[in-house]
């Protein structure tokens, strides 16, 4: 199971992500929000609230409780790699 390692905010909504297979990755918060909806989500949208994530046990984390795994980010990343 591919895990989270590290997170560093680049700008607002934009994360650079370090994963446990050594690969590396950005993720667009906010390409992500704009097709997803939730309360959890809503604080997200706030670009200091999203700078607020951390790693928590291999998923990316907020302090609302919201958690997204280590593999699915992972599963995003390469998509927008290869798009």
């Amino acid at each position: 199971m591919i895990k989270l390692l590290e997170v560093k905010t680049l700008k607002a909504h934009v994360l650079e992500l370090s994963f446990s297979d050594h690969s590396h990755g950005v993720f667009d918060g906010a390409a992500y929000l704009a097709t997803r909806q939730g309360p959890l989500l809503e604080a997200l949208h706030d670009p200091a609230y999203f700078a607020r994530c951390f790693v928590d046990a291999g998923a990316l984390c907020w302090p609302n409780g919201l958690e997204l795994s280590g593999a699915r980010l992972h599963e995003l990343v390469s998509a927008a790699q290869t798009a």
